[in-house]
């Protein structure tokens, strides 16, 4: 047995916003891919998946029983091909940001969900919002709370558009130019990051009126800015916005970006070679940047592993 694949993500903008109704952006990420499957003779890696699920089934049993009426799976068979050896076989590394678990629970939802919304009927607004309450309720497993955007992006791959919590839709980007100087990338920050601690630590930030009203006057504001020059290829506003949002993340968001990333954080805005952002939650895994020169922002960033993931 080998399922079918699902990709990564990047959530270009909306990070942590979104908990509190920003809009946000959301593309698939075809580099790395996961897909479920079975060998009876597991070792490493494959046998510490195969072990991992047993407890999501245990977990999945449970809000099945609490919420029928949102989702129900077939229990029985996603055990019985467990103690066959099933696992999930991914080359998405894990705390990078880049949707590992989202991808996973896309892959659960789609093998075992019962009455499952399928990528070929019409997507309706609220067969959307269904999905995503349904991936939010089984990636909780792995972060205590989610949006459940990330496994929403990888089951439709196709980008996603939160205009608010509740009001999302799928939506098409400007194709890439491939000629083009403009890139967003990926920078390797050389260690993965938690989402659950980080994700606490701003809810305990949220008690400060300070920071909210940051969150709301600036943080929000400038992330809504950028989803919509991005989405309507307003490439020269969009660089100005995602300044002034590389720079608002620098001065308030500090503990999720690793220490020595500070400084060159600093050094693109003051340059403006390169500006960089959170890509998930931070604390470690990857850093997003954009840059309307690539060859400049490589030079600036020589001494760290780039991956292009978009051109303009």
């Amino acid at each position: 047995m080998k399922g079918p694949l699902f990709y990564s993500k990047i959530l270009l903008f909306g990070e942590y916003g979104i908990i509190k109704d920003s809009k946000g952006l959301s593309i698939p990420y075809n580099f790395y891919k996961g897909a479920l499957k079975v060998d009876g003779n597991l070792s490493g890696i494959a046998k510490k998946s195969n072990q991992g699920l047993k407890s999501f089934a245990a977990y999945l049993e449970d809000i099945s029983n609490e919420g029928p009426e949102l989702v129900s799976f077939d229990l029985k068979k996603m055990e019985k091909d467990i103690s066959e050896g099933m696992y999930f076989d991914s080359s998405i590394p894990q705390g990078y940001g880049v949707g590992s678990s989202g991808a996973l629970v896309a892959a659960i939802y789609d093998k075992y969900a019962h009455d499952k919304i399928t990528v070929l009927e019409n997507l309706t607004r609220e067969k959307l919002l269904r999905l995503k309450a349904i991936f939010g309720k089984m990636e909780s497993f792995f972060h205590g709370k989610s949006s459940g955007l990330d496994p929403l992006n990888s089951y439709l791959s196709l980008p996603i558009l939160i205009n608010s919590k509740d009001n999302i839709e799928s939506t098409s980007i400007p194709s890439q130019n491939l000629e083009g100087k403009g890139a967003v990338f990926l920078l390797d920050s050389g260690s993965t990051g938690e989402t659950a601690p980080m994700v606490q630590l701003f809810m305990e930030k949220m008690r400060q009126e300070g920071f909210r009203s940051m969150l709301k006057n600036q943080f929000i504001k400038h992330t809504d800015a950028c989803v919509e020059d991005f989405v309507n290829g307003n490439i020269k506003s969009l660089f100005g916005n995602l300044k002034q949002l590389s720079h608002v993340v620098l001065d308030n968001f500090k503990p999720m970006i690793p220490k020595k990333f500070h400084e060159l954080w600093e050094k693109g805005i003051e340059s403006n070679e390169y500006y960089l952002k959170l890509c998930g939650s931070g604390g470690g895994g990857y850093i997003l940047g954009f840059t309307e020169d690539i060859d400049k922002a490589r030079a600036a960033l020589k001494d760290y592993n780039l991956e292009v993931v978009y051109n303009f």
